[in-house]
């Protein structure tokens, strides 16, 4: 009988080593190698009994074809129900795909998946939990698919009076037992296994507890194999560490074939679901959410919620036009500059990007000639967004100038470009999604570098369309 040996893995990256290292050679983190068992390879009929999908000898169906030679048939994606998640998806959910979902805890992970599959039809899904009961999923369901019945007021759920028609093919199954789920999904043979969370689910071969890192590493590599032979598309749900990544090594974000990040401030109402990593889709969609009572909304139009009534007069406010993915939709900067009060002038940003900000700053003194070295700077994006598209740069640059001179902007003004060091105002991509956008919303006036303009008419639009150089020019338009 073979024997366990030990390994060790980076818990960041993924770096394997037989002996512990200080410092990690791949990603030069400092004490970051952490010690996993791995066990002795399965025999081959229990390999088969593990893993439903999987023939005993894998070697048999394996052979190599020439590229022209593989047929690919069109399979359509799987429709989640949800708008917002079939574009960050790419357009749904594809068979036989493995996707995981990380988040902070609290953030709604849960809730999102538990309304996604309640309002799939026709499909059959194995909902397994290892942190929830059964009749915790089932109070949540009830609420979701009607508010009415929450438990706060009173009311208990039952059969009868739970809507019966939105949930007939969802199967709930409490187990961390990998071999026991595998067990259970041989006799269903579901469409859809959704693995809340993959932190506490263990696999026999690997003699180590829940939530280690041989235990997710050896469980989603179980869960890959039986996604790619035919089985069921399988959706992961991940938690989040101290550090902001997903918990665990570095390498099960390697294995999955997307990667959803739901993110958000639980002092606000909106939710941000990213894409980090997709194999079949691009990794620049956003979808947006708002929490509420009866679950998560989605939100068809963010533009609407993200800007302040109310911003007229008030000096340190900015609107820019950014886009995530292929949509556009306009966000409140809002700054802050205070003459420091410690000596040591403060550097503070939220949703943004800090040293950008420094960058900006410097641009500010050295090309416009405003001191602000002596100054609190602080910043912040309006919503809880995290904002890295560089079209904000002239927003930024606005509402700082803004506070520092207590000069309100107009409230029919918005902006877009990017700022140099030469201080020079530099084109951005799809302009003229920006300009409807920002047109549609009944802005008047819209900052956009001199570059964008080859190709557009003022004719063309509604809004005045003011070209800009460089940062100078802009800090006329805006103030006189």
């Amino acid at each position: 009988m073979a024997k366990d040996k030990t390994m060790y893995v980076c818990e960041y990256c993924g770096q394997e080593s037989v002996k512990w290292m200080g410092k990690c050679p791949a990603c030069g983190r400092w004490d970051s190698m952490r010690e996993i068992k791995v066990a002795a390879s399965p025999s081959p009929s229990r390999r088969g009994t593990t893993r439903p999908g999987l023939s005993a000898t894998p070697q048999e169906g394996a052979k190599a074809k020439l590229l022209h030679e593989i047929e690919v048939d069109a399979e359509p994606r799987i429709d989640m129900g949800d708008a917002e998640l079939n574009r960050v998806l790419g357009g749904g959910m594809v068979p036989g795909s493995l996707v995981l979902l990380g988040g902070e805890p609290g953030i709604g992970k849960s809730t999102l998946v538990l309304q996604t599959v309640l309002r799939l039809k026709d499909r059959r899904i194995l909902y397994v939990s290892g942190e929830e009961s059964a009749r915790q999923i089932k109070l949540r369901a009830d609420r979701l698919e009607d508010p009415s019945k929450s438990p706060l007021k009173g009311e208990t759920s039952s059969p009868e009076s739970s809507s019966q028609g939105k949930s007939e093919g969802v199967y709930i199954l409490c187990e961390t037992s990998l071999e026991q789920i595998y067990q259970h999904i041989e006799e269903m043979q579901p469409d859809l296994v959704v693995i809340d969370s993959i932190q506490t689910i263990q696999t026999e071969s690997v003699e180590s507890s829940a939530g280690s890192l041989a235990q997710i590493r050896e469980c989603a590599a179980s869960l890959l194999k039986y996604a790619k032979s035919g089985g069921a598309s399988v959706l992961l749900i991940g938690h989040i560490n101290k550090e902001g990544s997903l918990a665990g090594p570095k390498v099960l974000e390697h294995i999955v074939d997307a990667v959803l990040q739901f993110e958000g401030d639980q002092h606000y109402l909106y939710r941000i679901l990213r894409s980090i990593k997709n194999r079949f889709g691009s990794t620049s969609e956003l979808g947006i959410y708002e929490m509420r009572h009866d679950g998560l909304r989605q939100v068809s139009n963010p533009s609407e919620l993200l800007l302040t009534e109310n911003r007229e007069g008030l000096s340190g406010v900015a609107i820019s036009c950014s886009i995530e993915g292929v949509r556009p939709f306009l966000i409140e900067t809002q700054a802050l500059v205070s003459t420091a009060a410690y000596g040591t002038a403060q550097r503070s940003t939220t949703g943004f990007d800090g040293r950008r900000l420094n960058m900006l700053l410097a641009v500010l003194e050295k090309r416009v000639g405003f001191k602000l070295a002596q100054k609190d700077v602080f910043l912040n994006i309006a919503g809880g967004l995290r904002v890295t598209d560089p079209a904000i740069d002239l927003s930024v640059v606005a509402a700082v100038l803004s506070s520092n001179g207590d000069m309100p902007i107009e409230g029919d003004v918005c902006m877009a470009g990017e700022v140099g060091l030469s201080g020079e105002i530099r084109p951005v991509s799809r302009i003229e999604q920006r300009i409807a956008e920002a047109q549609k919303l009944g802005f008047k006036r819209i900052l956009i570098p001199s570059h964008n303009m080859k190709g557009l008419s003022q004719k063309q639009y509604d809004i005045e369309l003011v070209p800009v150089r460089r940062v100078v020019e802009a800090v006329r338009e805006l103030f006189g």
